[in-house]
């Protein structure tokens, strides 16, 4: 099954590093973000996958040329400013085909088989891995103008954490050059056509400087991101 990654955005949250370099690109453990994010689909034994790329997708195109990946990739450019509803649709006529979709800034220990199995079981045509972010925050707790203790934040609420599964159809849903998110998903639910996996493992995103650093701890205690 074709693995589309979502890799043309600007991450101008982490501007320092990607004024030079596509997100996706930003190294963890001295490697890109983008390898392993395959690296988790490999694992599972999906390895044939299509690169949305838009800014500075040369830079990826190259990174490829030069690694000899034992992988099929298909790197595509789907402009510099295109949403990623519209970045779906440049690569429409590849997907004919049930498809796995996921975004090129997140990480996880998502069963890949356990996903799809889900899916199928549904009927649905498309669906989303559900998640909790990490708590950024704890809270205080205070008593008049005293801070009386300091608690871990303890309610969270399920996330969109990628890791998609959709049918072909899921597609037709998407309307011009829009967001994915705030469009088609939108649609699928008003139409009862989005389920949600519930993953309560292992997801990181990397969104700040701040997660970077999360990212390279994890990387070292585990040795992988998966």
């Amino acid at each position: 099954m074709k693995v589309v990654i979502l890799a043309g955005g600007r991450g101008s949250r982490l501007s320092e590093l990607t004024y030079k370099i596509p997100k996706p690109m930003v190294e963890i453990g001295g490697k890109p973000m983008l390898y392993h994010i395959m690296s988790i689909y490999a694992k599972y034994g999906h390895t044939e996958f299509i690169i949305a790329g838009g800014y500075k997708a040369d830079y990826i195109q190259d990174w490829l040329d030069r690694s000899y990946l034992p992988w099929k990739i298909r790197m595509v450019d789907t402009g510099e400013d295109t949403k990623t509803g519209g970045r779906l649709l440049h690569l429409e006529e590849f997907l004919n085909e049930p498809f796995m979709l996921t975004y090129g800034d997140g990480v996880g220990s998502v069963d890949i088989n356990k996903l799809l199995e889900f899916h199928r079981s549904q009927k649905t045509l498309c669906t989303l891995t559900a998640v909790y972010p990490p708590a950024r925050f704890g809270h205080l707790v205070l008593d008049n103008n005293y801070v009386s203790r300091f608690e871990e934040k303890t309610v969270r609420d399920w996330v969109n954490g990628g890791f998609f599964v959709c049918e072909p159809e899921a597609l037709h849903f998407i309307s011009g050059d829009e967001m994915w998110e705030t469009g088609a998903l939108v649609r699928l639910v008003e139409r009862h056509l989005l389920t949600a996996y519930r993953h309560d493992g292992f997801w990181q995103m990397m969104d700040t400087a701040r997660d970077l650093e999360v990212l390279e701890e994890i990387y070292k205690e585990r040795g992988s991101l998966a």
